[in-house]
């Protein structure tokens, strides 16, 4: 089958089933470098690869929304020459990749804490917002410093402010009052969740937009993630009958 009839066939695919959101946990990069005897660092700069390729697929594929697990609250822990790494990492890939996000009308936004980076990390990443802001291709949500029980506090406080302010009362709070404080508060809750790297858990990620999103592991590390992985999924997708507790 031909690149162009596969795609096409994808395409089909994400419109029959309402496909919008997909979040990815981007793991494997540290075991990837491991097996292949090279440093963390390359692992992570592959990695980067692999997010290009995965916006070229949802771009060509019609999803609307890639949400990606790029930094955890919990990766703080890691040794501080990898964790400077990531940071750079990061202010470099937007420094260089901007402006071709930006021709290919992709819209860039930041979930997470970001108040606590330094200042001229914060800077970039607020350009990279503002200079898509106005893009209607696909949606980049890339967490960083995002913790889920942190994103649930965040909430919870603001909520709080709220009723303490008088602008809500208790008896009015719902579900939909909590998905209103979250940092994905204008999104669709991802409809597919895929986690990269074999490992079966959720990683404080997107808890409670998760709740209903179809899962879908896979064994390749993030460096070996591209399009044609992406199809996969999609295929897997497909083949699931999403009841929503029904």
């Amino acid at each position: 089958m031909s690149q162009t009839k596969e795609c096409q066939n994808i395409k089909e695919i994400v419109k029959e089933t309402g496909l919008k959101h997909i979040a990815i946990i981007m793991d494997g990069n540290r075991r990837w470098a491991k097996e292949k005897f090279l440093p963390t660092a390359v692992g992570h700069q592959r990695g980067v690869e692999s997010l290009k390729a995965a916006l070229k697929g949802c771009s060509r594929f019609g999803i609307k929304y890639l949400t990606v697990y790029a930094f955890s609250t919990e990766n703080w822990n890691r040794k501080k020459e990898e964790v400077d790494f990531l940071m750079g990492l990061l202010a470099k890939t937007l420094t260089h990749e901007l402006e071709d996000m930006h021709k290919n009308n992709v819209k860039i936004k930041f979930i997470g804490n970001i108040s606590v980076l330094k200042d001229d990390l914060k800077a970039i990443l607020k350009n990279a917002e503002d200079y898509t802001k106005d893009n209607n291709g696909v949606n980049l949500q890339i967490a960083f410093n995002y913790g889920a029980r942190d994103e649930l506090v965040h909430a919870a406080k603001s909520i709080a402010m709220k009723v303490k302010n008088g602008e809500l009362n208790v008896e009015d709070i719902t579900e939909e009052t909590i998905s209103a404080n979250l940092y994905t508060a204008d999104l669709p809750d991802p409809d597919l969740l895929i986690r990269t790297g074999g490992e079966k858990r959720i990683s404080n990620y997107l808890l409670w937009q998760i709740a209903y999103s179809e899962v879908f592991i896979t064994e390749q590390y993030w460096p070996e993630f591209n399009e044609e992985s992406l199809a996969n999924a999609i295929l897997e997708f497909k083949s699931r009958n999403r009841r929503y507790g029904k």
